[in-house]
């Protein structure tokens, strides 16, 4: 959200143009660098690193049009900016583009504006940099994605049984000649892959390609692999995901519109030093078994028995029909093993019934190392908490899943077996055994494997409250639990897109991770459920169910591109959709008589919630039409940046409409508070969102900000809000004057809080601020981290893509000290402050490209340059 979450309208904010400056500039072709290597002219204090295109190291399956390039600058001189650039594309040696001398700032998300790219081929690029205080140089590469002339006849293939459960085996036979100068590997699969050359991996990611609605667009993968001259086997074992599922549930995964058998289209190709080609592609000649894996269900688990990992009958692999989506480039990062945990403990809570315990709660599976006579059959629970007897709690308690929940079987061929799921994860933090061949399993038979998709952790946040600190790391933690390609739900119950989840956490995922990419393409999925009234569904992707109103969750399709351009300076998302946010947001307007919306998801889950998902009583017509008009303003603002000032004086002329709405219908101006139908007693959400939207009137905002804060004082310094509001309650109560109650509420230990979830054994957030949550793996009441970065530490940007920055701590009178980092666009941005000797001490870094606002308690407001800068306050 933008700066205080507080803005009467969405800002017309800038776009980053280039600063055009008159330089004269003649940088040297050359000999480049290595591939991504860091270089800097002789004597000059720069350094130009982190080569991306399309916002990723050396990608290789580009099918952007045009690709983009980027990279950061560090210097050891305060105040240094970027003056020009020059890149140059070549291929195979031979010049493609030069984009001759530019002067300009601009550091990233730079347009290729050469030729036509060739696909299927690898574009080295160089960038030439000059600033202020010297230059420097940065080179790599890129592979454009295949056409379909590209594929060389590649088939979709799998096995023909639409009824047959087990996993198939593919394997196809080939030989290489001597000279291999590069071979790549390009997949796309209905459901997962998990290929093999000769046995041995060809990457380290899982759960792979990524989940789409395949209907409307497909991933692919290319990944360079090694070979040497001589006979191998190329395998893979292709395992149900989204695509294929079998077992019934709430949502009706297994009756989706594309749902069929697994398949996977390939393509090997294999380059020679002399120039030959050879490429070995999916069709009938590849050989079909059904394979060890007996059943893969993402929410019930597998069944694995090791005696069929020798398939006796192989037959032809069947061609089966394409899914009907495009194929596109996986844009994610890839999901993999990030981390393996010991068990601290082994229990038996009932005879032969042993449950492994972990630190914390994580999304993954385990691996089990077990020996014992051919046929056992170990079997595996898995949970996030404990039954009171001991044993796991793996309860469906909705009976969500019809074949199965969260359950592992793994029979025995006779001797040691050491194994490990492959297409399916778990949110858990144990695992209870049944079946164990033998006495009592060791401590280290089990172990724990934490899987999510592989995004950096660019995010930092220290303080000296160890509350706090708690917060921010199992929100961390939380937020990865819930990366799978897609920002989900819950790792143990739903696995699933909920757009009102992923767009309030978007903020905050952009903060801690590098999820630019997962959210861009999440936008994509949201776009992809979309009904002819322009209405999208609430989760994504989608087999077609949720068609309810809801806008305040429907609002992740606008709200979520705005986040992107603030945090990450990315333009495209706003590009791709602002037609399709436009459509939406004058249906959703044209659909509520006289400016008032409704919606069937109104502040979700606040204290008063029963566990059971019977919500508190509200109006939820004062958060739907809070959030018609956000999406009006942020419409009208994407509008603006992008050049379009008369459809944006529309869309800001709704929402000046909807704003005398519903001012007029829930503003009780006597008492100073927003009031709604059916409501018991007052709600700190309507008042919040009122607030935060700028929806409140100039005159009544300060009284209408300390009724919040008497509620919450009244009740013992607690909030009362579900996921809508408590992401805003602090940041409210902060730039509002009440500071003290947000301080006072932040570290409360008692029901409902963060404190008290912690001194009941959490390790993660949950869904509920009860004891009795069924989830202990949700992110959307950990909201409170946007207020860990942008008020107890002070950092938050101001202009897109964190080109300007405000630094301003807020609660120096209650900590003694704070720290937050967060990766922009520009480079790390950083702030430090500490009290000493009564006054207030603070250390900025800003990165090369960006300025920054410093305010301190005592002192005017300093803008700052690039570096590292220190000032002081009494």
């Amino acid at each position: 959200m933008l700066g205080r979450f507080i803005p009467r309208q969405v800002p017309a904010l800038p776009s980053i143009r280039p600063l055009v400056l008159a330089i004269a500039l003649a940088l040297p072709v050359g000999l480049s660098p290595p591939v991504g290597a860091a270089s800097a002219a002789t004597g000059t204090s720069v350094t130009v690193h982190a080569p991306r295109v399309e916002r990723t190291d050396t990608p290789t399956y580009v099918d952007a049009t045009p690709p983009r390039f980027s990279w950061l600058i560090d210097s050891r001189a305060n105040g240094t900016r970027q003056i020009a650039y020059r890149i140059i594309v070549t291929h195979e040696g031979r010049p493609v583009w030069d984009s001759g001398n530019v002067s300009s700032a601009r550091s990233f998300d730079i347009d290729y504006a050469g030729p036509v790219l060739q696909p299927g081929q690898r574009y080295e690029w160089r960038a030439d940099i000059r600033t202020t205080d010297g230059g420097g140089s940065v080179a790599s590469h890129f592979d454009t994605a295949l056409d379909e002339a590209g594929w060389h006849g590649a088939q979709w293939i799998g096995k023909a049984d639409p009824e047959s459960l087990p996993a198939p085996l593919l394997r196809k036979p080939f030989h290489v000649e001597a000279g291999v100068e590069r071979a790549t590997l390009y997949v796309a699969a209905g459901g997962y892959a998990d290929l093999s050359i000769d046995g041995r991996p060809v990457s380290d990611a899982v759960l792979s390609p990524g989940f789409t609605d395949y209907d409307k667009r497909v991933e692919v993968v290319a990944t360079d692999v090694s070979l040497t001259p001589g006979d191998h086997v190329l395998a893979a074992e292709l395992g149900r995901g989204f695509y294929g599922m079998t077992n019934p549930n709430v949502w009706h995964w297994e009756r989706a519109p594309w749902h069929g058998q697994p398949r996977i289209r390939t393509l090997l190709r294999v380059r020679y030093a002399d120039g030959r080609v050879q490429d070995i592609v999916s069709d009938d000649s590849w050989r079909v078994a059904d394979g060890p894996t007996r059943l893969d269900d993402l929410y019930g688990g597998e069944t694995y028995d090791a005696r069929e990992t020798m398939p006796a009958t192989w037959k032809p692999a069947t061609v089966l029909p394409a899914p009907r989506g495009k194929l596109v480039a996986q844009t994610e990062q890839p999901i993999r093993v990030t981390d393996t945990l010991h068990a601290t403990s082994v229990t038996e809570p009932k005879p032969g019934v042993f449950v492994f315990a972990f630190a914390r709660v994580i999304a993954g599976w385990a691996t089990f190392d077990a020996t014992g006579p051919a046929g056992t059959t170990i079997t595996a629970h898995y949970g996030e908490k404990l039954m009171p007897d001991g044993t796991v709690d793996a309860r469906d308690e909705h009976h969500y899943f019809k074949a199965g929940f969260q359950t592992d079987r793994l029979t025995l061929a006779g001797g040691p077996e050491r194994w490990h799921p492959r297409f399916s994860y778990k949110g858990f933090r144990y695992v209870q055994v049944e079946g164990w061949p033998g006495d009592k399993p060791a401590l280290d038979a089990v172990s724990a494997q934490v899987v999510h998709t592989d995004v950096a952790v660019t995010g930092r946040f220290d303080s000296a409250n160890p509350l706090l600190d708690w917060i921010h790391r199992a929100t961390v933690d939380t937020l990865l639990n819930n990366l799978h390609g897609i920002p989900t739900d819950t790792p143990m119950y739903e696995k699933n897109g909920w757009t009102g989840d992923g767009m309030l956490g978007a903020d905050m995922f952009l903060r801690n991770v590098d999820a630019d990419r997962l959210l861009a393409k999440w936008v994509r999925d949201i776009a992809d459920t979309r009904k002819a009234d322009g209405a999208p569904l609430l989760i994504a992707p989608n087999p077609g169910w949720g068609d309810v109103r809801a806008p305040t969750w429907h609002a992740a399709y606008v709200l979520v591109p705005w986040s992107l351009w603030m945090h990450a300076g990315d333009r495209r998302p706003m590009e791709e959709h602002v037609d399709g946010n436009a459509r939406y947001v004058a249906m959703e307007n044209a659909r509520s008589p006289g400016g008032i919306a409704d919606t069937e998801l109104g502040d979700w889950v606040s204290p008063e919630t029963d566990p059971g998902g019977e919500n508190a009583p509200e109006d939820k017509r004062i958060a739907a039409t809070a959030y018609l008009y956000r999406m009006q303003r942020v419409t009208a603002g994407m509008l603006r940046v992008l050049g379009d000032n008369a459809r944006a004086a529309g869309f800001d002329a709704q929402a000046d409409a909807v704003r005398d709405a519903f001012n007029a219908h829930f503003l009780d101006r006597a008492a100073g508070r927003y009031r709604g139908d059916g409501d018991q007693g007052y709600r700190q959400a309507h008042n919040l969102l009122a607030l935060a939207f700028g929806l409140v009137p100039d005159g009544l905002r300060d009284r209408v900000a300390a009724g919040v804060a008497a509620d919450a004082k009244a009740r013992g310094d607690h909030l009362d809000t579900g996921a809508l509001a408590t992401k805003i309650i602090l940041p409210v109560l902060t730039s509002t004057g009440h500071v003290d109650e947000a301080w006072r509420i932040a570290t409360q230990v008692t029901f409902p809080s963060w404190g008290y979830w912690r001194d009941n054994g959490a390790t993660s957030l949950w869904e509920h601020w009860k004891l009795a949550s069924r989830s202990r793996g949700h992110y959307f009441l950990g909201t409170v981290d946007d207020w860990l970065f942008g008020d107890v530490a002070g950092l938050r940007p101001l202009a897109p893509g964190w080109q300007r920055i405000e630094v301003r701590p807020a609660v120096t009178a209650w900590l003694d000290h704070a720290s937050a980092a967060v990766m922009t666009p520009y480079g790390e941005a950083s702030v430090a402050w500490r009290k000493v000797d009564g006054r207030v001490e603070l250390d900025v870094h800003v990165p090369v490209g960006a300025e920054a606002v410093v305010g301190l308690p005592g002192r005017s407001d300093a803008v700052v340059g690039s570096g590292d800068h220190h000032l002081s306050a009494p």
